[in-house]
């Protein structure tokens, strides 16, 4: 871990769990487009991967695979304003993203989600000021994989692949990391199954977020 100079995270499931926010919207789109869930759906996979791929596979269910677009507009139109705000800041986060700066790690944001609700997330919970930038996807669906939004935030920066730690709670964040040569440190309070952890095999696992520090 002596080379690592810049951390790049993931955010949900990672630093905040945005599971009611999410689950809400999801529901409340999926009404306005008449198809209800009953309110017992499991729906944690949605959280982590594109969202137009997971309203693909809760669609396809019903033959409606080709409404997931317009699903997706009206997901926004609840998260935009209030979704993203029904999220809550995992223990230990901020003391440690606080820590890490202060010796002298770079920290960025590697998140699927829209980069302009990830920016105002972070700022509403007072912790955009530990990054140096926070990275996340286009409105249109680019850089929701996480190995391409990783090689942009790459090229962006021009940082060295192997100066770089991942820290992320789904495989999306270990095999994307990977496709780059980074190594991997999964969160296991997150979203991502131990089964889905296993299979992913990332270098180290963490139960507490402040567990990152004693591994770097």
């Amino acid at each position: 871990m002596d080379q690592v100079k810049y951390i790049l995270l993931d955010l949900d499931g990672t630093l905040t769990d945005p599971k009611q926010g999410i689950h809400a919207c999801i529901h409340y789109a999926m009404n306005k487009l008449g198809m209800p869930l009953p309110e017992n759906t499991d729906l944690d996979w949605t959280i982590g991967p594109p969202l137009k791929q997971s309203f693909e596979i809760l669609l396809e269910k019903m033959g409606r695979k080709a409404d997931a677009e317009q699903a997706l507009i009206f997901y926004r139109e609840r998260f935009a304003d209030v979704g993203l705000f029904e999220n809550q800041v995992y223990p230990q986060v901020k003391e440690t993203l606080q820590i890490l700066k202060n010796k002298g790690y770079v920290l960025y944001l590697a998140t699927a989600k829209p980069q302009i609700y990830a920016q105002r997330i972070l700022a509403h919970f007072e912790l955009l000021e530990y990054f140096q930038y926070a990275y996340g996807s286009e409105l249109n669906g680019d850089l929701t994989n996480k190995a391409d939004l990783i090689a942009y935030i790459l090229e962006e920066e021009k940082i060295d692949a192997r100066e770089c730690i991942m820290v992320g709670d789904r495989q999306y964040d270990i095999l994307g990391a990977r496709h780059h040569q980074i190594e991997t440190i999964a969160v296991r309070y997150g979203y991502g199954t131990a089964q889905e952890l296993d299979d992913a095999s990332p270098k180290y696992r963490v139960q507490s977020f402040n567990e990152i520090i004693d591994i770097l």
